[in-house]
């Protein structure tokens, strides 16, 4: 590998371990938040869930404009507008403007996340792409463990007043080093096209459907809004088929959303990422809301997921070439029953043996989504049409983006308004049950002549996705205890 392509690697790394730290921290520090600034129980959804949504919206033009336009200046920028929304979030004085720094930051990391994969797509080939992509799967891996420990340790060091301010303010360093090494290392850009075609009405029409199923969780009497997001999603679909017609790149492909393999795919993607991430969340907050755990003792349980996760996702791929879509569903199923023992375990379990019995929960659970995550990414994505899947990726992470903002949103308010960890990780139990549901009607397929289910998974077998199922997910999403991380997918966007 050339010297400069290694720098560059190092740089993305850095980038990542910048993004993905904030985040893998933030959940421990939320109580402490809430307490010290006295966040109403919607201003802590929108912190929480926030991020998500603009994340994900952010993406799909960010991947279109760094391919048309280069990647280095959106790579500088995304991470300038995360660092300085990091020093905004850390030193405020009211909640309402963590809640605007964390949307600020959403977007930056949406920035960001399409520029990396596109720099190891333009830098790299084969083996060499391959090992690039599983160096930041790697760091994500590392952030997961570290984030919670080191934001459990401030706040048990320096109390709850000063601590959730150094917890957002942890990634700043490493931000603000890995701006001027980008700006040396990067490799500028190609060509540069003068037009790049956004859909930017589909996505507006997107963000209000999200926002209409997201305002009756976080504020109250807001159950018109359901009416708005039905409206809206029906105005998205005309809009993206008159603009598909037009030979534009729409948000929503009119093939994928056709296609039985890349919706069912999508939706157990959907459901999964989110109460992955939900379950975590009430975890954290019932130990240390519910039961008066410090920061650094509600943390400990959540270590085992993450390495759970890191060791089953390398072992992944022999259950995707033995099994193929029968694993993903059976890795599902062990998710069900991991988190419905974590249900348990919180119910019966006393406090004394709680942190040993949720290790083992967690470890379980973050052993089952590392043996489905990518597998199930790849026969999703082996599903798009020719010279799409760019932009397949790009849409299944603004789904799990989705998901990730409306079910974190609905069990904060489950946990702040009532501590109901009961009801919370029912919750959670339901959405993991529906994502092995959605994948086992994809077992078979009962589409189109030759079975669609069966084609992608040739596909996937044949390598045909080699490239692009692991850009379609995130490295640190779907680990038990990563927070709200980048989770579930940064496709190289629109190519």
């Amino acid at each position: 590998m050339p010297r400069r392509n290694t720098v560059a690697l190092a740089v993305c790394l850095a980038a990542a371990f910048t993004t993905l730290l904030d985040q893998a921290s933030l959940n421990t520090a939320i109580p402490a938040l809430r307490s010290e600034l006295g966040a109403s129980p919607a201003t802590l959804q929108w912190i929480i869930a926030g991020y998500s949504l603009t994340f994900g919206l952010a993406m799909v033009p960010a991947g279109r404009l760094g391919d048309a336009h280069g990647r280095k200046w959106l790579f500088v920028g995304g991470v300038a507008l995360f660092t300085s929304a990091s020093i905004v979030g850390g030193t405020a004085n009211e909640a309402w403007v963590v809640a605007v720094a964390r949307l600020v930051q959403g977007a930056g990391a949406g920035i960001v996340n399409p520029q990396v994969y596109g720099i190891f797509q333009d830098l790299f080939t084969g083996r060499e792409r391959a090992r690039a992509l599983g160096a930041y799967a790697t760091v994500g891996g590392i952030t997961a463990v570290l984030g919670p420990l080191a934001g459990g340790a401030v706040l048990g060091t320096v109390g709850a007043d000063l601590g959730w301010r150094i917890v957002l303010l942890l990634n700043v360093p490493f931000g603000l080093l890995t701006v001027p090494l980008a700006i040396k290392y990067l490799p500028s850009s190609g060509p540069v096209r003068k037009r790049t075609a956004l859909d930017l009405p589909g996505l507006a029409l997107l963000a209000t459907v999200t926002l209409g199923l997201l305002l009756p969780f976080v504020l109250p009497r807001a159950q018109l809004a359901l009416a708005l997001a039905v409206a809206a999603f029906g105005v998205l679909l005309w809009w993206e088929r008159r603009y598909a017609r037009s030979g534009r790149t729409p948000v929503l492909m009119p093939e994928l959303l056709r296609s039985r393999g890349f919706s069912l795919g999508t939706l157990s993607a959907m459901f999964q990422f989110g109460a992955t991430l939900s379950a975590n969340l009430v975890l954290i907050l019932y130990l240390q809301d519910g039961l008066g755990w410090t920061p650094l003792q509600a943390a400990l349980p959540m270590v085992p997921g993450a390495l759970g996760f890191a060791i089953a996702s390398s072992l992944s791929w022999r259950l995707l070439a033995r099994y193929g879509r029968a694993g993903v569903v059976g890795a599902l199923l062990g998710s069900v029953l991991a988190t419905g023992a974590t249900l348990l375990v919180v119910l019966t379990v006393p406090e004394s043996r709680l942190v040993l019995a949720l290790g083992l929960t967690q470890l379980l659970s973050g052993a089952a989504n590392g043996l489905m995550l990518s597998p199930n990414q790849a026969l999703t994505l082996a599903h798009a049409p020719a010279g799409a899947a760019g932009l397949a990726g790009a849409f299944l992470q603004v789904a799990q983006r989705i998901s990730a903002t409306l079910s974190t949103a609905a069990v904060t308010g489950i946990m702040v308004a009532s501590s109901g960890v009961t009801a919370g990780l029912t919750l959670c139990v339901a959405m993991m049950a529906a994502s092995a549901a959605c994948s086992a009607l994809d077992l078979r397929g009962r589409y189109g002549d030759a079975g669609e289910s069966d084609r992608g998974q040739r596909r996937v077998q044949l390598g045909e996705v080699r490239d692009h199922q692991v850009s379609a997910g995130d490295p640190a999403g779907s680990v038990a205890g990563a927070g709200d991380g980048h989770h579930g997918g940064g496709a190289p966007g629109d190519r």
